[in-house]
């Protein structure tokens, strides 16, 4: 049984850090491309970073890049996302994403996912 779990949220004061962790289990994990995404209140949920599987390259939604950064531990299957400069439109639900596309039918997991409030 795949297991996606984030910790880390919290409440920040805006131009604070946090740092989300996604501990991954149940699948091989170096095999799946990772991403963080995030629900605001009222919206849709977006695509923040993404991380791929194989070379590890990296994404951003333009309104992280230079502020976020994606990093994946393989060999302790934790995917993080270490953000800086916060501010309030950053508050949101963040969800860990893992997805993997062979020759099947895609594997798409989720976490049940960790508040991150911005807020002075």
């Amino acid at each position: 049984q795949v297991q996606l779990v984030e910790s880390g949220g919290g409440l920040v004061q805006p131009g604070g850090s946090l740092r989300l962790s996604c501990a991954a289990s149940g699948l091989t994990f170096s095999s799946y491309a990772m991403s963080w995404y995030r629900q605001a209140p009222g919206k849709e949920r977006e695509l923040v970073a993404k991380i791929t599987s194989a070379i590890g390259s990296t994404n951003y939604a333009d309104s992280v890049k230079g502020r976020f950064i994606i990093s994946r531990d393989n060999a302790k299957n934790t995917v993080s996302l270490q953000m800086n400069s916060l501010k309030p439109e950053d508050t949101a639900v963040y969800y860990c994403n893992a997805y993997q596309k062979g020759w099947g039918p895609a594997e798409d997991y989720w976490g049940k996912g960790t508040l991150v409030t911005i807020s002075p």
